[in-house]
């Protein structure tokens, strides 16, 4: 339709009408005089609006849909965090379990040596101040940290501190090739020099080139004076393998520490030394050998008083000479003359 004049005026002239019928409808209430047109409008129309209303219902969803789709984007966003939260929860609560006993394990240790210790945590490993087997520390002089003491954990001998500055540490650890320490061999006291290897087993080399030490032996810190850089007693590995000995002044042998050097997380400085040396006391009780299995052999006899089977258990099993005039019956090696063959004529 044209936008003139007369459209405008059957527009106007449209809703005054319906403005009247709904003002009629409304005060005639139930009564309305309008009712059975609205009656017969509803069966009309009712049908298409069905059919309209069930072809628009898809886009209806969709529209719900995506105006609720930020809502639930939320919660679904506010879950995933929510998951996160949890399992990096549950992940920090495994890894302080393993630090409580670490940390429990390096006490009893201390507590074994005497050893007045502050605890710190490895904050960085790798090449600093030129050493190539290095971890860095939350713990310097602030806390009582100076160059030249002993580095432990639970497991026994970590390294010593280099460097210090007021709130971090670096500890030259006993795996690099430049760290030397003095060693004793449990037992037998026999003295040595250790010396790191990176990855591979510590290089000790014993003063007694003729000293008795097979695998298995174990070994501990021997001491410095004043108890620095070492203090005695600090476990440090065990024995994995021994070079023969060829009449040289001192005998080589490998070491294997106690210490893993590539999960090191909480450890010890020695800020006090013991007042006794703790000797062996401090190293881990030996491993129980496993029980050699007892095999017992039962022997069951295959024949006795009343097998027959041609064994002499009871005579049964000897030639049977009754009868037999062609055998000597009085042993003497002649017929005999009593047998009834001898006598034909």
């Amino acid at each position: 339709m044209r936008d003139t004049k007369e459209s405008r005026l059957l527009l106007v002239l449209l809703i005054a009408v319906a403005f009247a019928l709904i003002t009629v409808d409304i005060r005639g209430g139930e009564n309305s005089p309008v009712d059975g047109a609205r009656r017969g409008a509803a069966t009309v129309f009712g049908p298409i609006e069905n059919g309209v209303s069930g072809a628009v219902d898809p886009v209806g969803d969709a529209v719900s849909a995506v105006r609720d789709s930020g809502g639930r984007h939320d919660r679904l966003a506010a879950l995933e965090k929510e998951n996160a939260a949890l399992k990096a929860k549950l992940g920090s609560d495994d890894r302080n379990r393993s630090r409580l006993s670490q940390l429990d394990k390096m006490l009893k240790l201390a507590g074994q040596g005497q050893y007045g210790i502050k605890g710190a945590q490895v904050i960085a490993i790798g090449a600093a101040q030129g050493f190539s087997w290095t971890i860095t520390i939350d713990a310097g002089a602030d806390d009582g940290i100076r160059r030249d003491m002993t580095v432990l954990n639970g497991d026994g001998l970590v390294g010593r501190v280099t460097t210090v500055g007021p709130g971090t540490s670096t500890v030259l650890l006993a795996n690099d090739p430049d760290f030397t320490v003095g060693t004793r061999m449990e037992g037998t006291d026999e003295l040595g020099f250790a010396s790191g290897q990176g990855d591979r087993p510590m290089r000790v080399q014993l003063l007694n080139g003729k000293a008795e030490v097979k695998k298995g032996d174990r070994l501990i810190t021997f001491g410095s004076e004043a108890d620095k850089p070492f203090v005695p007693g600090v476990p440090v590995g065990v024995v994995s393998r021994v070079d023969p000995s060829g009449g040289d002044l001192t005998r080589t042998v490998y070491v294997t520490p106690y210490v893993g050097f590539t999960k090191l997380d909480v450890i010890g400085v020695v800020v006090q030394a013991p007042k006794k040396d703790p000797r062996d006391t401090v190293l881990p009780a030996k491993p129980k050998p496993a029980p050699t299995p007892t095999v017992t052999v039962t022997v069951t006899p295959t024949g006795g008083a009343n097998d027959t089977s041609g064994r002499s258990g009871d005579g049964a099993g000897l030639p049977d000479t009754r009868g037999t005039g062609a055998r000597d019956s009085q042993g003497t090696g002649e017929p005999d003359p009593q047998s009834t063959d001898d006598q034909q004529p």
